[in-house]
């Protein structure tokens, strides 16, 4: 399944940033995040020096768990922990946390770039973006071009690259949602818009 390869290698690549960083919490704030389903992706608490990441266990499929927390704490995490449901815990220093931050907003940028340049999506000629990486607009050449190949795919990626970086950011997984438009260029019309997580599996049940 595609959404599903996607999914674990943003999953993959978001686990080795967050090793670049985060805190400690309560007793009582890490019996909560246990109790969180996997669905709710990141939970991010900070404090006033530390940060505490808790990664559900669906980003660790397909990778080596042991390699995965060797390689965190490696980078600066003090301490990740296992948690009844299968995610992780991982507690490191702010400044941790925000050098994790600062590389996943280059990931987002570099994913951008990736996207404009790759000859595989022939249509796509620009790709912009807000600040917070909550809304962005794929310029395509025209919208017949587009809906005849699968650059739709790319529009996905861009998607949950801003996704994630919301979760990480510490944006509440029921409140984390991204809005990509995708704008033919011949005639300046936003002519296609998906609301992510909200509309993935109608992305990628169209692009099949």
């Amino acid at each position: 399944m595609f959404k599903r390869k996607i999914f674990i290698s943003l999953l993959v690549v978001l686990t080795i940033l967050a090793a670049c960083s985060n805190k400690d919490e309560s007793q009582a704030d890490k019996q909560s995040s246990k109790e969180k389903s996997e669905e709710e992706s990141v939970d991010v608490e900070k404090g006033r020096s530390n940060v505490e990441i808790t990664l559900p266990a669906s980003m660790f499929e397909g990778q080596d768990v042991e390699e995965s927390i060797a390689g965190a704490k490696a980078e600066g995490v003090s301490e990740v922990i296992e948690n009844d449901d299968g995610s992780f815990t991982y507690k490191m220093p702010k400044s941790v946390y925000d050098k994790m931050l600062k590389n996943l907003e280059e990931n987002v940028n570099q994913t951008i770039d990736a996207t404009i340049n790759d000859e595989n999506y022939a249509s796509i000629q620009d790709v912009t973006s807000n600040r917070n990486f909550t809304k962005f607009t794929v310029i395509v050449s025209d919208q017949k071009s587009y809906e005849n190949s699968f650059d739709g795919f790319a529009s996905i990626g861009v998607g949950l690259s801003g996704l994630y970086y919301q979760l990480f950011s510490g944006v509440k997984s029921d409140d984390a949602k991204v809005t990509v438009s995708v704008k033919d260029e011949s005639t300046g019309k936003v002519f296609h818009k998906a609301v992510y997580p909200d509309d993935l599996d109608g992305e990628e049940q169209e692009q099949k």
